[in-house]
């Protein structure tokens, strides 16, 4: 076997097609059985523009020019599939050129794998941090900050005393009568309005919502993040409430009157379930917020002694009387007003 027999050989077994050509004419003078294989030349081609028509060939004549190689991708549909082949144009003497074929068929279709799976992983790290986000978002509005922190790095949240903390319990006046006469999404998007209102009052003050059932509202300030003053934040968040109400009741046709009770002392904080888990608060503070609200008249707020101490010289208080509490002892129990 001669060495051009055996060079013809080894290339066929390694799939690469040769050509060589004229450099001037860019006729074909040599194509191996691959090359034919992978172009049905039987028409005989005789030049590279009549095989390649979409070669550009000034720009082929320019870069072998000036480098002495060019290189492009050709791609053509065989049978039922479409090739990819790779074109190498060298300048092997004065007068010829050595095209050198490789089928990159599969490096490109692995690479369109690649590029797809990237789009995939990439889109489905998005949704993730997005879902993150929202349970994130959720979670917070169960809960405080640093006691989602913990239960974050964690898995559990640790019980935690705070004392002393203000409570502001609130409920609606006639809000029974209100869900049985209205339209229910009415009434469930009005209650949305007025609780989003309260909360961004109360993040004013330092205040911490804790939870609402139905028509209660109960907010804290001193937790989780102990404050000097928090009589006086819960009681500017207090008369705010109040004063939101008033200015929304003149432009609205469903009027919201609310009582509410404020108690100061120490509360127990912790995330309470294992499923359906939510962050409550439980203690004296809590109990005797919740009495004083049933004490208090429609857009009224009630006091303890204790709060009504500490307030008298930066609010107006009024004196309701000695009071039975339910579950304290009798204590003198006092109205908080608005000075402007």
């Amino acid at each position: 076997m001669t060495i051009e027999a055996i060079n013809e050989q080894l290339l066929r077994a390694i799939g690469v097609g040769v050509a060589l050509l004229d450099r001037e004419t860019l006729r074909f003078g040599f194509r191996n059985d691959t090359f034919e294989d992978w172009f049905n030349t039987e028409t005989q081609s005789s030049h590279l523009q009549q095989l390649f028509p979409d070669l550009e060939i000034e720009t082929v004549r320019k870069s072998l020019f000036e480098s002495g190689r060019y290189t492009s991708e050709i791609s053509f549909k065989k049978k039922r599939r479409t090739l990819v082949i790779a074109l190498d144009f060298t300048v092997a003497h004065d007068d010829v050129l050595v095209l050198v074929c490789q089928n990159i068929t599969r490096i490109k279709e692995l690479e369109s794998m690649i590029d797809s799976y990237s789009m995939m992983v990439e889109r489905n790290t998005r949704e993730l941090k997005r879902e993150k986000e929202q349970v994130e978002k959720l979670l917070l509005n169960l809960m405080p900050r640093s006691v989602y922190e913990e239960y974050k790095t964690f898995g559990v949240v640790t019980p935690q005393l705070y004392d002393p903390v203000s409570v502001l319990m609130l409920d609606f006046v006639g809000f029974t009568e209100m869900v049985a006469s209205q339209d229910p999404s009415v009434t469930v998007t009005e209650l949305n309005d007025i609780y989003s209102a309260f909360d961004r009052i109360g993040e004013q003050f330092g205040c911490e919502r804790i939870k609402t059932i139905g028509d209660a509202y109960i907010t804290v300030a001193g937790l989780p993040d102990p404050t000097p003053d928090h009589a006086k934040a819960i009681a500017n968040t207090a008369i705010r409430f109040v004063r939101y109400l008033t200015r929304r009741n003149l432009s609205h046709p469903h009027q919201w009157r609310c009582r509410i009770g404020l108690a100061s002392g120490s509360v127990v904080g912790s995330v309470v379930g294992i499923q359906k888990y939510v962050y409550d608060i439980f203690g004296p503070a809590v109990n005797l917020a919740s009495r004083l609200q049933e004490f208090s008249e429609p857009m009224q707020i009630t006091v303890q002694d204790e709060v009504a101490e500490v307030l008298k010289d930066q609010f107006d208080i009024e004196s309701v009387g000695l009071k039975s509490v339910r579950g304290f002892e009798q204590q003198e129990i006092w109205r908080l007003t608005d000075r402007d």
